[in-house]
């Protein structure tokens, strides 16, 4: 039987279905319960949602209050895209509880200090008042976009350019409302047609603006300013998915850039090469292996490469890379609940936060 500090999953989507297998299992955590705002899913065991061959014994439930009583800590997997003030709210509401909160929902919390100062105020004020604590981090995965670049620099003597890059292959990856609505695969591309909202100008620095000024703060660089980049390229033929048919013409691949600047010069970059299938724009850098990697590239002395690849059993790579997101922010509850009352970043919180020898040990698998 697990032991540990109580954690509820708050969702049951992508995010959170994988938070709810990760909970399972991961040293010195136990899932305690799981919110959904849908009816139809509530009684329902926390295994169906993950995938689970055996019942949980813990069931979703449209009680939040109810679940927040019986719980330590948050995981809040509910999106927060396009309804950010109801996720700020929500997470208000768990840290009033008493419970702490880590979560990927808040673009604009990746960096606490350039974040809209009402939401600072408000969710400090209520961290406080539940002697909670807060830690907002990416699903990129976004420890790949702050701490390892980080960790990375200590490795080398000179620096001119970090680089945290992302290149995936979609068509394995089955969520069509993020590949069709937010990133524009399979939308025409004529110039009277609409930008897909994620290539939209200031949504790329509105995502991952906070973490090229956290990796400029962990490194004594000030970002003076943020500037993007955007190229696009339309399919060449048709191309058969797992979510159906991407006619030719319509946009098969885009590279987009985020670019922190300093003095005048290109210091850190996140950029992301991503296409609905391999075959187009085959000239841009491909993953060394299968759909997809992560990287962190340092132009300096030494020159740098550091790639991840993750893959969890019967799922597809972007699944292993949201294990490791969910993982990353699952493993910080233990460090919070041991911290003053308020909001923490990605500097803030090792990446492997220390536990017990014991508990450590726990996560060695006997199969």
């Amino acid at each position: 039987m697990q032991t540990g500090l109580g954690v509820a999953v708050w969702g049951t989507g992508n995010m959170g279905s994988t938070s709810i297998r990760s909970v399972t299992a991961f040293p010195g955590l136990r899932l305690t319960g799981v919110i959904t705002s849908s009816e139809g899913k509530a009684g329902v065991d926390a295994a169906r949602f993950a995938g689970l061959d055996e019942p949980t014994g813990v069931t979703a439930s449209t009680d939040v209050d109810a679940v927040l009583a019986g719980c330590d800590a948050v995981a809040y997997m509910a999106s927060g895209d396009i309804r950010p003030e109801e996720a700020v709210t929500d997470i208000e509401r768990c840290l009033r509880s008493g419970a702490h909160v880590v979560t990927p929902s808040l673009y604009s919390l990746y960096d606490p200090r350039s974040a809209p100062v009402e939401w600072v105020q408000r969710l400090t004020a209520a961290a406080e008042e539940g002697a909670a604590a807060l830690l907002v981090s990416g699903v990129d995965p976004g420890w790949a976009n702050d701490t390892l670049a980080v960790m990375a620099a200590g490795l080398c003597t000179r620096i001119r350019t970090i680089r945290c890059r992302e290149i995936f292959d979609y068509s394995t990856y089955d969520q069509p409302h993020a590949v069709k609505v937010l990133c524009g695969f399979g939308a025409p591309m004529g110039p009277q047609d609409p930008i897909p909202m994620m290539l939209l100008p200031s949504i790329p620095t509105m995502v991952w603006g906070g973490n090229i000024r956290l990796i400029g703060r962990g490194l004594g660089l000030e970002i003076d300013e943020i500037t993007e980049e955007v190229q696009r390229r339309p399919l060449e033929e048709s191309v058969d998915t797992v979510m159906g048919r991407f006619d030719a013409g319509t946009q098969g691949a885009f590279w987009l850039k985020v670019i922190g600047m300093s003095a005048g010069r290109q210091r850190i970059v996140v950029d992301h090469i991503t296409r609905i299938h391999r075959s187009c724009a085959p000239d841009w850098p491909q993953a060394d292996e299968g759909v997809g990697d992560h990287r962190v590239v340092i132009d300096g002395d030494p020159q740098l490469t550091i790639v991840t690849r993750a893959d969890v059993p019967g799922g597809t790579r972007a699944d292993g890379g949201n294990t490791t997101a969910a993982n990353r922010l699952l493993g910080a509850i233990s460090w919070l609940a041991a911290q003053k009352p308020g909001i923490y970043d990605g500097l803030d919180v090792p990446l492997h936060p220390p536990l017990p020898g014991e508990v450590e040990a726990t996560r060695w698998s006997v199969d």
